[in-house]
């Protein structure tokens, strides 16, 4: 549809005028993420706001709009052997990559490659009073004081509507296969840990049903005789099951209609003690758990493995699905939303229900 911006803008005005709330809606891929929305709220879609504005190829540096779909700028990088190395997760064809950095999402290479907020270099947004602002810019090094940019990954939509995202692309590897090997989970983390310690091209590493899987990616040579000096045997189609991790389209995550919970917690720790089913990855940075559970439950055993835990997708959802913060945070936190939305307009409670 192209730049929709004023229409957008005309919107918050009106919203904010006739004191009313917006739920943000672009794609529509991650709705089932955060707390319900709000019933009561109207619809401000940004899923029409889409086009690449601008792409250096040289600069390794592109400019979209919010509703820009992650397969047409993942189209447009590949002609030009280059990617998004956060990997981001397609939940459907409309995964845009407004709600990529809104949800604060990054793939299976996200301890090498980095996450979706570090790859952000500057945003446009529309705040709660209607004003159209720009942060950061198109170079790494721009940021002087706050960095509103990186702010909004994880926000859930909660302090304004993004409009424009300048991100940090980065060339396709020239070589990549994957190494898989029987292990038991009690003995994976120690090995996970160890091989990502190795001066190699180690892009990924996760363990689920019994077996480890470790990607190499790089240069061709650097992958082959890393290969044959690790154990394990090279899959074939490799790149499809790392497809299938990114997308969370995994018969781990699509074959049990059980609440999914998720565990960010220190790569060596020990494994939570839950009995169930668990997808462990990010060199054990992040776990999956399935099943049936109370948030105040998890959350000491996450703290215990020096991490939080949330309810990201399933159970009910009207409660808290977020790891609870200590009182000092939540004051920042509402401060900070009222700074940029003074009137609470967008995504009400969304992300938490005091926010």
């Amino acid at each position: 549809m192209g730049d929709i911006s004023q229409q957008l803008q005309e919107q918050v005005l009106q919203a904010r005028s006739g004191g009313e709330k917006l739920n943000i809606v672009g794609g529509g891929t991650k709705a089932f993420m955060g707390r319900e929305s709000s019933p009561d709220a109207g619809i401000l879609d940004v899923g029409g706001h889409t086009g690449i504005v601008d792409y250096h190829p040289v600069e390794l540096v592109m400019t979209v709009r919010a509703g820009t779909p992650l397969s047409d700028i993942e189209a447009a990088l590949a002609e030009q052997g280059q990617a998004l190395h956060f990997e981001p997760p397609h939940f459907g064809p409309e995964s845009t990559i407004g709600g990529t950095l809104a949800c604060n999402l990054s793939g299976p290479g996200r301890p090498w490659a980095g996450s979706v907020r570090d790859q952000v270099l500057g945003i446009r947004l529309l705040n709660g009073k209607g004003e159209h602002l720009r942060f950061g810019g198109e170079v790494m090094k721009n940021v002087a004081g706050y960095d509103v940019s990186r702010l909004q990954a994880g926000a859930l939509g909660t302090l304004g509507l993004i409009t424009e995202v300048s991100l940090k692309v980065m060339p396709s590897p020239a070589a990549s296969l994957t190494l898989v090997q029987d292990m038991a989970m009690d003995e994976v983390l120690h090995c996970m840990n160890s091989r990502a310690a190795e001066p190699k091209p180690i892009t990924a590493a996760c363990w689920v049903d019994g077996k480890v899987y470790l990607r190499l990616s790089g240069a061709k040579s650097a992958v082959e005789a890393t290969a044959e000096k690790w154990s394990g045997d090279v899959m074939e189609n490799g790149q499809a099951f790392w497809r299938s991790v990114q997308d969370m389209q995994h018969e781990f995550f699509t074959g049990n209609d059980s609440p999914l919970w998720r565990f960010s917690v220190g790569s060596t720790a020990a494994n939570p003690a839950i009995e169930g089913k668990w997808f462990i990855d990010w060199a054990g940075s992040q776990r999956w758990f399935r099943g049936a559970g109370e948030l105040s439950d998890m959350e000491p055993l996450a703290r215990t493995a020096g991490g939080q835990v949330s309810l990201f997708r399933g159970g009910d959802r009207s409660g808290e699905v977020m790891h609870s913060q200590p009182n000092a945070l939540k004051t920042i936190q509402c401060r900070v939303k009222n700074s940029f939305d003074p009137d609470g307009i967008f995504n009400p409670g969304r992300l938490y229900s005091w926010l």
